[in-house]
């Protein structure tokens, strides 16, 4: 079972400026194109709790010691949560070969040779939020930082800051949170895992239950239970639900809990209750209340380790019997020599679940002072706790407080629970859910799914605004099933906006399929992808109605994998035959390719020409583009090239209004091959050359085809280069084209008294 822990899961490359995201390889992580052989590159993989983050550092450690990762002479992992434990201060020769490993003889050479050759060194912090309060990293400023003495935060800041070992590879560890990568200097690379797919899923729980009696119902049992399915995406949460299916397949019984919540309750149950002996039921009880303050107490410091030992002797027997928490061992100082030893818990999800028991059991919790801990107060607060999970749990308890699996934990009066399970019932109906933001809207979501309460479900369902925008918020399986699970009980319809959600397929199949979603938008990509899915299935009725569903206007392309998509959603238009067939209609068009009307282009110079002669290739499938813009901030750099290819397809773009070319640069070539075919563009109202290389020949033959562009109604054709006498032919132009409300073009190059006295002869010259 322990091995089925080390099965591939997909990393996802990230970047903090939204660039595309491709799926990559263990081997493809310290690939960093074009770095700089004596630069420390840092490298950050971002995962969810139980996501498998110690899992693949664990194995890229593993695969070093068989010969891979070769550009590696040495490879020091580390665990940030017992790093940030000890109070002293250390020398990067203490941190390298005293407190990871400490070689027979020869450190005075060996860290020699790695002052020498950082590029050979590898350093892996796993755990990174584990350092906590790392938002406020000192500075370091050490005239010998190899040999000085440091804290463990100082010394990992140099590390960062490149003032310590300079040249070799940070990989860090850390849950998916913004400031985690706000103090560094420069990140080469961000992954981040995004756990099992569900083939994988199924991987996973046909590996664990191999070779026992029980094999042949528990995959199928997990699957009938969608709601948990949905969560084996995770793997940790995964293992737990397969050890509780072993259990309750042992026991006989034919179903599993509907909720995460009642799993972790059984959980808990199986490993204690069926243990005990009524002689010890009362101490197991008082022990688990007592650790389950303790995860509280660590997790309001955003801490899962501690160096103390356990409060009595009884309870760290419980904790360590039941595997609650496990014990380690701090390296020995090269001091003192003196070992010390501490305590973390076992998973972080058992440390959410505790400290979401003791919340439910504190008496000195009272029932108004509940809803503080839940983590969707407003818009602008941050969620109250490190323990994301609490809230899911809490919710869920406090529904759960007859069950008899709950009642065994615990020798509490059931009446203070009421009272809370009231605070919460009271505070959800006050809720102002329309308003909520995303993050909190979804956290609501699951701990209303967690109640499992018709009232709150449908009560949510009533309230949810009729616009749903999940835009760039990572979207797992667990959060599609209980969208899809609220929305399923509504009677209003729903526009979904699920761009950058990294949604799977099965999710966005399942959303776009409900009968109350009556539009979305989705990223190109993964939309055509499950059409092209839906046509090879031949399930041509979802395919009919999620093509009349899609919205794609505006759209605005940033990367070459946007130009590629949208690319493949023209060629959709072949294939959509298939529907035609079926449906009887021998004209069908996509609506999305049909309704776009405004396209925007911001490739940036280095893709910026290769992209928009790809893009002009399709430009003629839109026929009802109105507003085509290519004037962005990292500007396109199309050049003539671009515009002359441009050019040959405006015949096609019979509804075009607006075109901006503006900062392409643009020259006198480019405008000449623009003005030969602008008569074409029949409903042209605004053209836009602001800030090109246009000089007098350009303006001239603009001049020539104004007359006959009898839909204009602005020119902008400032911060070129042209001068008084390509004005002077612009405005003797203008006097033939009444149609023309405003021309535009201050240049640098026209005396200002000549450009004044052009405004002079006609008014609808700015300055």
């Amino acid at each position: 079972k322990n091995n089925v822990k080390a099965m591939e899961k997909e990393l996802v490359t990230c970047s903090l400026q939204g660039e595309e995201k491709a799926v990559l390889k263990r081997h493809q992580i310290f690939q960093i194109p074009g770095g700089k052989a004596l630069e420390t590159k840092v490298i950050v993989v971002l995962g969810k709790a139980g996501m498998g983050k110690s899992i693949l550092v664990q194995k890229i450690c593993q695969d070093w010691s068989n010969g891979e990762f070769s550009q590696f002479e040495f490879v020091f992992w580390f665990d940030c949560k017992q790093l940030s434990l000890p109070e002293k201060e250390y020398s990067l020769k203490d941190l390298l070969l005293e407190f990871f490993v400490k070689p027979q003889e020869g450190s005075k050479e060996i860290f020699e040779y790695i002052l020498q050759n950082p590029a050979r060194v590898l350093l892996v912090f796993d755990g990174f939020e584990g350092l906590h309060d790392h938002e406020n990293f000192p500075r370091c400023s050490a005239s010998q930082p190899e040999k000085d003495m440091y804290s463990i935060k100082e010394l990992l800041s140099g590390l960062i800051q490149r003032k310590i070992l300079s040249g070799c590879t940070l990989l860090l560890t850390a849950r998916p949170k913004e400031k985690v990568y706000q103090y560094l200097s420069k990140v080469n690379k961000i992954i981040e895992i995004v756990g099992f797919s569900p083939q994988q899923r199924e991987l996973y729980i046909t590996k664990y239950f191999e070779g026992l009696p029980c094999c042949a119902n528990s995959l199928k049992l997990i699957k009938e239970c969608e709601y948990l399915f949905s969560h084996c995406y995770s793997p940790a949460i995964c293992r737990f639900v397969c050890f509780l299916c072993e259990t309750v397949l042992e026991m006989g019984d034919k179903s599993l809990p509907s909720t995460l919540t009642a799993v972790f309750l059984k959980f808990v149950q199986q490993k204690v209750i069926l243990m005990q002996t009524a002689v010890t039921a009362m101490q197991n009880q008082e022990s688990l209340a007592m650790l389950a303050h303790i995860a509280w107490y660590l997790g309001e410091k955003h801490q899962s380790a501690m160096k103390s030992d356990l409060p009595s002797k009884e309870v760290k027997e419980f904790a360590l019997k039941y595997g609650f928490f496990l014990p380690f061992a701090f390296p020995r100082h090269s001091d003192s020599g003196k070992e010390e030893f501490g305590s973390t818990f076992s998973d972080f999800v058992i440390q959410n679940f505790l400290s979401a028991l003791h919340l439910m059991l504190a008496e000195e919790i009272k029932d108004k002072s509940l809803t503080k801990y839940l983590s969707f107060p407003s818009k602008k607060k941050k969620p109250y706790n490190w323990l994301d999970l609490v809230p899911r749990f809490l919710a869920g308890l406090l529904f759960l407080q007859d069950d008899p699996s709950f009642c065994s934990l615990s020798n509490k009066d059931g009446k203070q629970s009421t009272k809370k399970q009231k605070a919460l019932l009271k505070y959800i109906r006050r809720l102002k859910i329309n308003e909520l933001c995303p993050e909190r809207l979804l956290q609501l979501l699951h701990c209303i799914y967690e109640t499992q309460s018709n009232y709150l479900l449908e009560h949510v369902a009533l309230k949810l605004k009729s616009d749903l925008s999940f835009l760039g918020i990572v979207l797992t399986p667990p959060d599609v099933h209980v969208l899809l699970s609220i929305l399923k009980m509504s009677r209003k319809e729903f526009f979904l906006d699920l761009r950058n959600s990294i949604i799977d397929m099965q999710g966005l199949k399942n959303l776009v399929g409900l009968k109350n979603v009556a539009s979305f938008r989705a990223s190109l990509g993964d939309t055509v992808r499950l059409w092209k899915s839906l046509e090879q299935k031949k399930d041509y009725q979802l395919l009919r109605a999620s093509t009349e569903k899609f919205v794609l206007d505006p759209f605005k392309a940033r990367t070459m994998k946007d130009i590629s998509d949208l690319s493949d959603l023209v060629d959709m238009q072949k294939m959509i035959k298939c529907v035609q067939d079926a449906s009887g209609c021998s004209s069908y068009e996509i609506p999305a390719i049909k309704n776009l009307r405004k396209l925007e282009f911001a490739l940036g110079p280095i893709c910026g020409l290769q992209g928009f002669l790809k893009l002009v290739e399709i430009l003629p499938a839109f026929p009802s583009l109105q507003h085509l813009d290519l004037d962005a901030l990292s500007e396109n750099d199309i050049g003539d090239e671009g515009a002359k290819s441009l050019s040959k397809v405006f015949p096609t773009l019979t509804s075009l209004e607006t075109l901006n070319l503006s900062q392409n640069k643009i020259t006198d070539v480019g405008a000449e091959k623009l003005a030969t075919a602008l008569p074409s563009l029949s409903s042209l109202k605004t053209l836009s050359l602001y800030n090109n290389s246009i000089c007098d020949f350009g303006a001239e033959n603009l001049a020539k085809v104004l007359p006959v562009m009898t839909s204009l109604r602005v020119l902008d054709v400032q911060y070129n280069k042209i001068t008084g006498v390509g004005a002077q032919q612009l405005t003797d132009s203008l006097q033939k084209c009444p149609h023309i409300k405003n021309l535009v073009m201050w240049n640098p190059t026209i005396p200002y008294g000549v450009l004044e006295h052009l405004q002079q002869l006609d008014s609808r010259i700015s300055l």
